[in-house]
Order: structure tokens, then C-alpha cells, then sequence
């Protein structure tokens, strides 16, 4: 007897339906899967043979034929496990028939996702949320998931949604079985990540603080440049707390990337805080685009509508690092294998720091510098001035003086900041309402023209600027953005002359790389 059971499988963050056919026929006792299975879905056969056995189901030892459709595409994972137990359940006639050993034809209208256990339990899979989406997207209706993805599918409205922790419970469903879908949740976006450092608790470095304000405003890349024990790593941890509140979508679409990488936590279902991913230094381009032979996501698409913090920028290796320049120019990155190229959101704010040379001590006042001009332009170079153009804002940090670091005086908190980031966002999100842009860093340059005009002594200083640090035309419209970003802190609706020359002031490090 043949069976079709629906089922869905990703590719990249889309889902796309799978047909599970199961055709049971005379000869020698076999499962064979066929439709490009990778081992994980070989592997199935063994674990589908025992979850049925465990849930007290006969399993007919006869020649079973698997068929995943569609056959041209490459199928990954356990997901389809509770798909080909129950195709091989309905082709036994031990479910989804009446009393009459006639087929449901409510069946067809459920799609069944989950792993199984050799128990007969039914086990979480990584991707539900973008399958969820792009099921309801394609007009399906009813879908079966495992009970340990309930968190992060209650967020998608549109779709029942069924969970079921066993073999047996799917089985009850299927036979027609009363059971209401899973309740809904509204998404409820976090105030703000639980940070571990407040700018108030940094001492001095108030140019620095003014930058990393701008950057969260504006959504601005940024590199911190100053001696050890300066308080940049510090500096980038503080602004995890005053980046502006997540939306909706920005929610949704992170999540979506989480749950395919399989690091989405399952007791909350959706992430609400921006990410904060910070690889080190020794992490290779694959860990950080995504790769391998299912190319999943990397470090840079983890870092989605958050910060991608790069510590110690000159130590990553120079090819690692030039991978960065398609995300940050156009906020996607693709994932090219041989059997695939996939497409990942990466729109993120790139935050990094570095010495001023290798013993970190150049231009120090307080300490002598052991290096020679050759040896510090040798690792000034190992940023290339292309990678350096896509950063916006060039901050020194400066070594702190002892009667800053013993005074008992707080400085402004990082809630303090944030309320300003939060109101000059709102502004922005106003400005490009209906064109995919939420920040100033997203602006196109037909958006620059409209909205970053200069009046006579900006252009003056602009111009002057152009010259003297021998800046490019990317650099020129960066300048812009972040003009414009100083001038949404301010509460300006046009940009003086006071904000192009504190953006001019933040390309400090063109002239080293050149």
C-alpha cells in the first residue's frame, strides 16, 4: 500500500514542502530512503524501526521504499523521522484509516515535523519558526510540531500549530483525535539586554562615549583605537545596553536565523535583545560567514539586527577580515557551496578595537613606545583601507588619569543615553517609513541627497576634509550619514555645520592606512 504524508524541509531561512511516500510491498525486509537523503535522514531507518516497535505498533517486516519529494533537492537532517513513521503506520493501515480501513482524508491537511526517539518520543528540530512562516505563506493550514518547539511557534499567527511529545499522541491526531492547537503569545520586545557593564561605571573617555551614542543612534559600524587597559573592551560591552529597543520584525527575522543554527533558546522561543557575538581571534572565514556542506549560517548572520564585536581587529587574519566588506556594504552575505548558494540576512553593527601599534603604546603619554615606524605601519596595514571605509566612526581612546579612576562620581548611566538613542531612532524610523530602512547606516544615496543637504560652511569643511585626509566617495557619504545621525541627536531637521565637522572629526585613522 502506498501512503503520501506532508512534511517541510529549509533551505537557507525558506521552506519548502516535502512529500513523504511510503510504498510497502513483498520481498526481502528492508527500508530503503531515496529523494538525496543525507546520513542523518539514512540514520532514520533505525530510528524510525524502533519508535514504532516502542509505541506498541507492529512493524512489518517487508521491502519499505522511502521516497522524499521533491528528488532534486538535497535533503538535510532528523526532521522527516516522524513523517516516514507515520507514512509507514498509514501504509500498514495502523493509521490515518476509519473503521473501515478506508484513508482519512484529513491527513493530507496536517504537515509533521519532528525527530524520534528509539522510545517513541518526538524530539525538538532547529528551524520550526522560518518552516512555520513559509508553510502558512504557501497556505497550509494545520502543522504538527514537537512539544519542545512550542515556545518559539506560538509566536506565528496565521497557522494551527499541534504539538505532541510521542509517536503515539501524533498517531491520536492523525486518527482525528480532539486536541485544540497550541495557544498564541504576542511579542513582547525586551526594554534592553540585561548588560553587565553601565557607562556610568566608565571613567573619563568622553569623546569615546559620545561616539558609541552616535553608533547606536545611527546604527553606525565603529572602531576603537587606543593602549591597553584603555577601557575598549569595556566601552563595546556598555553598549549592548544602550542600542534601541528591538521590533516586531527585527525580532522575527533574528529569531528565524537562530532557530536554523540551532541556537535559539528553546525556554524563550524568540530573541527580543539584539545579539552580541563576539568570535575570537583565531575563528576562521567559514565560522564566521557560515559554511560546511548544509551552509549554515556564521558568526556574521548571528550578529543580525545586533553587533558583531571584533576584539584586537589587527590579530584576525587579513582574508578573514575582507569577508566582511559585502555584509556590511549591502547587510546580506552569501553562502556559496557546490550543491548551494544561500543568501543570510547580515545587517549588524561592526564594532571593533586594536592597539595603535604592536606594543600598544604608540603616541602613550605615560609609556614609552618600543616599536619602529616600519613595524607600526606594517600593523596599521593589516586593515585594508577599502574594510576601513565601510567603518564610520574612527574613535582614539586615551589612557585614564588616576583622579579619574579613584573619583566616587558616577557618570551618565547607560538608561540615561539610551532614551536619547531611542528618540533619535524614532525619528529616523519616521523619515523612511515604507522604504526597508530603519536607520541612518541603511540610507541609499538617493535617501543621502534628500536628506543629508549641507549648508555653505559645512560644505566648507567638507570639502576641506575631502582634500586634506584624501578621503574616497564612500567615505564622503559616511561622513553624510553620520552627520546626519548627530544632527537626529540634537533634535535638528537640517544639518549645520557643527555636525559635519564632529562627523569629519571621527576619520581619524584614513590618513594611517594609506
Amino acid at each position: 500500500m502506498l501512503a503520501k504524508i506532508n512534511s517541510y524541509a529549509l533551505y537557507g531561512l525558506d521552506g519548502y514542502g516535502v512529500t513523504v511516500e511510503v510504498d510497502i510491498h513483498a520481498g526481502l525486509p528492508s527500508i530503503d530512503v531515496v529523494g538525496l537523503p543525507d546520513a542523518a535522514i539514512k540514520e532514520a531507518r533505525e530510528r524510525v524501526r524502533s519508535a514504532v516497535k516502542n509505541s506498541g505498533y507492529d512493524f512489518s517486516p517487508r521491502k519499505i521504499t522511502v521516497n522524499l519529494a521533491p528528488a532534486h533537492t538535497k535533503k538535510e537532517g532528523s526532521l522527516f523521522d516522524l513523517a516516514i513513521a507515520l507514512g509507514i503506520l498509514c501504509a500498514t493501515e495502523q493509521a490515518g484509516v476509519d473503521e473501515n480501513k478506508k484513508p482519512l482524508p484529513s491527513v493530507g491537511d496536517y504537515v509533521f515535523l519532528g525527530e524520534l526517539s528509539l522510545s517513541g518520543g518526538v524530539c525538538k528540530v532547529n528551524g520550526v519558526m522560518p518552516i512555520l512562516i513559509a508553510a502558512r505563506e504557501r497556505g497550509c493550514k494545520k502543522i504538527v510540531i514537537p512539544s519542545a518547539n512550542i515556545n518559539e511557534a506560538k509566536y506565528i499567527r496565521g497557522i494551527d500549530v499541534y504539538a505532541v511529545s510521542t509517536l503515539k499522541e501524533a498517531v491520536e491526531l492523525m486518527n482525528g483525535a480532539d486536541v485544540p492547537p497550541i495557544e498564541k503569545s504576542d511579542v513582547v520586545i525586551s526594554s534592553g539586554r540585561q548588560c553587565s557593564e553601565d557607562l556610568k561605571f566608565v571613567k573619563g573617555q568622553y569623546s569615546a562615549k559620545r561616539a558609541l551614542e552616535i553608533a547606536a543612534a545611527g546604527g553606525h559600524n565603529i572602531i576603537m583605537i587606543g593602549p591597553p587597559g584603555g577601557g575598549k573592551t569595556m566601552l563595546a560591552k556598555c553598549l549592548s545596553g544602550i542600542l534601541p529597543d528591538m521590533t516586531e520584525l527585527e525580532a522575527l527575522e533574528t529569531t528565524k536565523i537562530h532557530s536554523v543554527a540551532g541556537i535559539l533558546d528553546e525556554t524563550v522561543g524568540i530573541v527580543t535583545e539584539r545579539p552580541f557575538r563576539s568570535p575570537h581571534h583565531t575563528a576562521s572565514k567559514i565560522a564566521l560567514t557560515g559554511g560546511g556542506s548544509a551552509a549554515r549560517p556564521g558568526e556574521i548572520s548571528y550578529a543580525h539586527n545586533g553587533v558583531l564585536f571584533l576584539d584586537e581587529l589587527p590579530e584576525y587574519p587579513r582574508n578573514v577580515l575582507e569577508i566582511l566588506r559585502q555584509p556590511l556594504e549591502d547587510g546580506v552575505i552569501t553562502v556559496s557551496r557546490v550543491s548551494r548558494s544561500v543568501e543570510y540576512p547580515a545587517d549588524l553593527m561592526l564594532v571593533a578595537s586594536m592597539n595603535p601599534c604592536p606594543c600598544g603604546y604608540s603616541g602613550s603619554a605615560a609609556h614609552d613606545c618600543s616599536c619602529t615606524p616600519s613595524q607600526i605601519q606594517k600593523y596599521m596595514s593589516r586593515i585594508s583601507g577599502p574594510l576601513l571605509d565601510r567603518i564610520d566612526l574612527h574613535v582614539e581612546v586615551d589612557e585614564v588619569r588616576y583622579d579619574e579612576l579613584s573619583s566616587d562620581v558616577y557618570a551618565e548611566s547607560s538608561a540615561a543615553v539610551k532614551e536619547r538613542v531611542n528618540a533619535a531612532r524614532a525619528l529616523q524610523t519616521a523619515r523612511y517609513k515604507g522604504t526597508g530602512v530603519h536607520s541612518n547606516a541603511g540610507m541609499t544615496s538617493v535617501m543621502i541627497k534628500r536628506y543629508c543637504k549641507l549648508d555653505a560652511a559645512g560644505e566648507r569643511i567638507l570639502s576641506s576634509a575631502f582634500d586634506k585626509l584624501g578621503l574616497s566617495a564612500r567615505a564622503y557619504t559616511r561622513i553624510l550619514k553620520v552627520a546626519r545621525t548627530i544632527a537626529d541627536l540634537d533634535g535638528a531637521a537640517d544639518i549645520s555645520s557643527k555636525h559635519v565637522a564632529e562627523a569629519v572629526m571621527y576619520r581619524s585613522l584614513d590618513k594611517a592606512v594609506k
